[in-house]
Parts: C-alpha cells; structure tokens; sequence
C-alpha cells in the first residue's frame, strides 16, 4: 500500500481538475475534518508534438516525470489516471471535482454534475470559447474513469455573483441586457482562497477589510473586494477583459473592434482568435506571452510590453482602489505576482505617494511574503493561491449534503 493510501478515521478523498486550453492540473486530498493535499500533478503541452506529465507528493517527492503525446484533455487524463494508478487505488476516490470557468447566471456555488448542469454549461462556451471546451472534456473523461465518483462543478464566476448592480452593468440599455449579457468576472476560486487564507492567518476582522487582490499570470485579473464580497473586478463579461494577459488583449476600445470588422473586413472569427490567442504579451512583444521569458531577454520590444502590463495594472488598481473608496490591504497572487518582483514594484511603487504605501523593495526583491514596511498605510503582500484547496474543500461539502445512497456508490 502506498504512504498516499494510509488510511484515516472517518475521511475520504477528493480528486481536484483543472482543465485549461493546453493543460491539466490535477491533485488528490483526504478530507475529514482538515482538508489535507496529498499529491499533485499536472500535463502540460497537451495538443503539441510532445507533452509533459509530472507529479509530485505533498512532500515533494518526484513520483513521475516524462514526455509523452497527448493529442486531447481525454487522452491527457487517462495517461495520468493510468500513471496515478500504480500509487493510488483510483476506486477509493469518493468525489471529483472540477474548475469551471463560467457558470453564468444560474450557477453560483458548487453544483453537483447532472446532465441538466452539464447541458447549461454547454451552453456557455460561446461566453469563454478558450476554457469552457477543456473544462467539459475534462469532466467527460473523469467521469468515464471515475464513472462510481461523485462529480461536481466549482465556478470561477461564483465569487463575483453578489456584486452591486453598477459593477454587473455594461452599460448597454436595459433592453439589451439580460441574465447573461452582464459583467461576471473571474478567477473567483482563487480570490476565495486568498479571502479564506487571510481569515485563517489574521483573523475574520482582517478579512473583512478593503482588498485589493490582483491575481496576475497567463491569465490575468484584480478585483477589490470589502467584507468578503466583489466589489468590483478588472475582467468582465468575457475573461478578455482588463489586463493584458498572455495571449489575450484586455480592454480594447469597443469603437476599435467595430472599426476592424467593418472598415478593415475582419471576420468576426479571425478578429476573435486573435484577441484571445495572438494579443496580450505576445502581440505586444512579438516574441513571447510568458513573463519570466520577457524577463530575461534584452529585447526593448519585451521590455516595452512589460511595461504596458505594468501601466495596465496600475490603472485597474486605481480605479477598483477608487470604487472601495480607499484599501487596507494590497495581495498579489498568481505565478506572476508571486514570482514577478520587478512586476510587483512597476505596479505599486508609483501608486505610494497616492495609497500611503511605503513600499519595502528590498524585502520585494528578496521575495518576503510581507513587501511593505512596517509603518506603511496600505499592507502590501505575496501569496500563494491555491485554487484545488478550494475545490477540495467545496468537495466536502458536496459530499457530505450528498444522498445517502450516492454516499454509498461512491465510497
């Protein structure tokens, strides 16, 4: 029996999927009464000649690591089920869950997946055509190897669902706008754990205070969150909005789309491949959307789209501190803002004089946790999100509000 078998009182374990356009994330807990991670894995480069397939114990521990093909999510998945199966019993994972991107108006808290759900989640990939896809090919493919598991859907739009009715307006006439044509916003598992993790190391007061959160990577967003709740976040209807992102353009001028469409005869289909696959960093690079490669190169075009993302940031915190009416507390998150010092100082060091923040760039260079000093008037710190944790512990809800009889299926 493997150590990631070792059986506990009254627990049981939940599988974690994250499907992305090229990629899967993938991780198992137990859960009983702590929410405990105990392997990890990912596959990237699904679609390319060659793929990566890795995974890890929660200690570290290299369990495998190999380049394999991977043409789809479907085949991706089952070659890791099939690797994962020589550590774990598959038969003993009770529930599966899975990150969906968008879970449009209806969705706002963790479903268990039905073909009804699963219908209406079909229906919204017009609304996130990069995600929605892998999403529901990865629930598929789980479900055909894990058909006694429970399944459920976690949402990336939940989080933002209570926010005020001028931050879901888009500005078109009532009559234009209906239950999904409205602002949703995104990436809300991962501003749920930073919500929850500060609860947990500062206490439900702190909490509660003005955040500014900018969870910034591949993809990229901010929200400003008070009392818990969204007040209002840099992403929008579609996850194109905001900030510059890898491959995708952010705000664009809507007059400018109108113009390329009309005037310049772009298909609507061309124009939306390029906004979400060929603008952002590597449009404004021309050579690469991923920051730590701009990082490293001394080509002035990589330093100058660098430095638009920076002057992006800084305009959506503005705007999203203004809508709080002040902030308490600056986080960055994501693989950009946890690892991205030079980011970090380019978005905060200019908005001192204005949010009473005495920035501390030594402490940023070194990669502290805290990045402020000590009499600052805005707190400003680094953490690491953890969107599975927040899957994993929505599953032990699920599960135990669950029937009795799919309790027992999947048990």
């Amino acid at each position: 029996m493997s150590a990631l078998d070792t059986p506990q009182r009254e627990s049981h374990r939940v599988l974690t999927v994250n499907s992305g356009s090229s990629s899967l994330k993938i991780a198992l807990f137990r859960v009983g009464n702590d929410v405990v991670k105990t392997m990890s894995g990912a596959v990237t480069g699904i679609g390319a000649s060659e793929a990566r397939m890795s995974a890890e114990t929660a200690y570290g521990d290299t369990l495998w690591d190999e380049r394999t093909c991977c043409i789809n999510h479907p085949v991706a998945l089952e070659t890791f089920f099939h690797e994962m199966a020589a550590h774990v019993d598959l038969g003993g994972i009770s529930a599966v869950g899975h990150r969906v991107v968008h879970g449009g108006p209806h969705y706002t808290s963790a479903q268990r997946l039905t073909p009804k759900v699963e219908a209406d989640l079909r229906k919204l990939i017009p609304l996130a055509p990069l995600h929605m896809p892998a999403n529901l090919d990865g629930i598929v493919a789980a479900r055909l190897r894990l058909p006694n598991a429970l399944h459920y859907a976690c949402f990336d739009t939940s989080f933002h669902s209570d926010m005020p009715i001028a931050a879901q307006r888009t500005g078109l006439p009532p009559e234009m706008e209906d239950p999904f044509i409205r602002r949703f916003g995104f990436h809300g598992l991962s501003y749920a754990f930073i919500v929850d993790d500060l609860a947990a190391r500062a206490g439900q007061a702190v909490s509660r205070q003005r955040l500014l959160v900018a969870h910034l990577g591949a993809g990229a967003s901010m929200a400003a969150i008070e009392n818990r709740q969204t007040i209002d976040t840099s992403m929008g209807f579609s996850a194109l909005a905001g900030l510059p992102m890898a491959t995708r353009s952010g705000d664009v001028d809507p007059g400018l789309l109108l113009h390329l469409i009309i005037e310049k005869g772009w298909a609507p289909s061309v124009l939306r491949d390029q906004l979400y696959l060929g603008a952002g960093l590597l449009g404004l690079s021309g050579l690469s959307g991923d920051v730590k490669t701009l990082l490293k190169t001394q080509d002035p075009n990589a330093s100058e789209a660098l430095a638009q993302f920076a002057y992006q940031a800084r305009k959506q915190a503005g705007a999203l501190i203004a809508a709080m009416g002040g902030v308490d507390r600056i986080i960055f998150t994501g693989g950009v803002g946890e690892h991205a010092p030079s980011i970090r100082a380019a978005i905060c060091q200019p908005l001192s004089d204005l949010y009473r923040i005495k920035f501390d760039a030594a402490a940023n260079d070194r990669g502290e946790a805290c990045i402020s000093k000590p009499d600052s008037g805005v707190i400003v710190e680094t953490v690491h999100t953890d969107e599975a944790m927040m899957i994993a512990r929505y599953g032990r809800e699920m599960f135990e509000a669950a029937p009795a009889q799919m309790k027992r299926r999947a048990s």
